[in-house]
């Protein structure tokens, strides 16, 4: 069927003693030589989120709060896909279609699914309603799983253009960061029912002699790629190479799709050293659980196999696009790196936050996206 279904999220009581009898059983390794996160996560701090997650987290108060959003599935070339949708109250909202990433999720969205529905209720105005949509990528979380090669950015995009036309909408806007940035930038590509894009992740490369003299911003960019490079990308690596192998582990020991996921929060959020001084420990927890229930490490980590050598893919976009740059995301590209690829109509220059922008810093990317989209309804 592909009319949309409605969804929620059930879990049975199961698969949470499940959970807790693999936290008890976990076999920890030995301690890091170092006395900071430079070997990845530290040993204290995962058997101390491990423990708070078998016996203080309450994932049954946790699934109803992420159930109070309107859920769905539907069938898109014999794809499940699950989505939020959540109308506003305000007719004249404006559709718009936001895509989560890796290590993500649509729980990244939480905080401003409310506040880009029913501006009226959280300091907006009416004129700067959304009716949001927050798909799950196709193998995260509670979409179905691919069989068969194919669905990367590109099929994705076109799945996403065939859910906003199923859903009714004649026009609508997108908006994404990390795989939702390569998605959006897609859907911008394509055009279709788009009519303009916002992300907090541009992709941009230096002009040619751009880095003969380059600025201040440009010397961050590339100490920050060399970083990236460096210390920060042997994820991708191994996800982009051998999805299947790394999903054995993960997929088998919640400790250690724990830790795969909680130090890249920690890594890539501008969080002074410590993922919980941004997001509480419950939210961080919400995300690994997405992963966890739905056994999704290596489905997951396809879209790396599938798409990560064209990240980029070749074309750029005509429709009008908006930047929320955040100072500590992964790759930070100035905005001269990016024109070449995109018809930039608004950046900003954010105060604070990193790569996981809802997540982190809500009320400024509600401010920024609502700002970008006025002059688009």
């Amino acid at each position: 069927m592909t009319d949309p279904r409605p969804f929620r999220i059930t879990v049975g009581d199961d698969v949470l003693t499940d959970l807790h009898a693999r936290l008890s059983r976990t076999r920890w390794p030995e301690r890091e030589c170092v006395d900071d996160w430079s070997q990845g996560l530290p040993l204290h701090y995962a058997r101390e989120l491990a423990a708070y997650w078998a016996d203080g987290y309450d994932w049954r108060v946790r699934e109803a709060a992420l159930n109070r959003y309107d859920q769905f599935t539907t069938d898109i070339d014999g794809l499940e896909i699950h989505f939020v949708h959540q109308r506003s109250p305000h007719p004249e909202a404006l559709p718009l279609v936001i895509t989560h990433g890796w290590p993500g999720s649509f729980v990244e969205f939480h905080k401003v699914i409310e506040p880009l529905s029913n501006p009226t209720a959280h300091g907006g105005q009416a004129e700067d309603a959304f009716h949001v949509v927050c798909p799950s990528l196709p193998g995260y979380g509670f979409s179905g799983k691919p069989v068969a090669t194919g669905w990367g950015i590109g099929k994705v995009a076109q799945a996403w253009e065939t859910l906003m036309v199923r859903l009714g909408y004649d026009h609508y806007g997108a908006q994404g960061g990390d795989w939702g940035a390569a998605v959006t930038t897609q859907l911008g590509r394509n055009r279709g029912h788009c009519i303009a894009i916002h992300t907090n992740m541009p992709f941009g490369a230096p002009p040619a002699g751009a880095l003969d003299n380059p600025s201040d911003d440009e010397r961050e960019a590339l100490a920050r790629l060399e970083y990236y490079e460096t210390w920060d990308s042997g994820y991708a690596k191994q996800q982009s190479t051998r999805p299947q192998t790394l999903g054995y582990g993960l997929v088998d020991s919640p400790a250690g799709q724990m830790a795969w996921i909680i130090e890249k929060f920690w890594s890539w959020m501008d969080c002074d050293g410590h993922p919980e001084n941004v997001v509480s420990r419950d939210e961080l927890l919400d995300n690994v659980m997405v992963y966890w229930l739905t056994a999704s490490a290596a489905s997951s980590a396809r879209m790396y196999w599938e798409s990560f050598k064209s990240f980029q893919a070749a074309g750029s976009v005509d429709l009008p696009t908006g930047v929320a740059a955040f100072p500590k995301e992964i790759i930070r590209s100035p905005r001269a790196w990016c024109e070449a690829n995109y018809n930039i109509t608004h950046w900003s220059d954010m105060p604070r936050g990193g790569h996981f922008a809802a997540f982190e810093q809500p009320q400024l990317f509600v401010e920024d996206v609502r700002a970008f989209f006025a002059g688009y309804r």
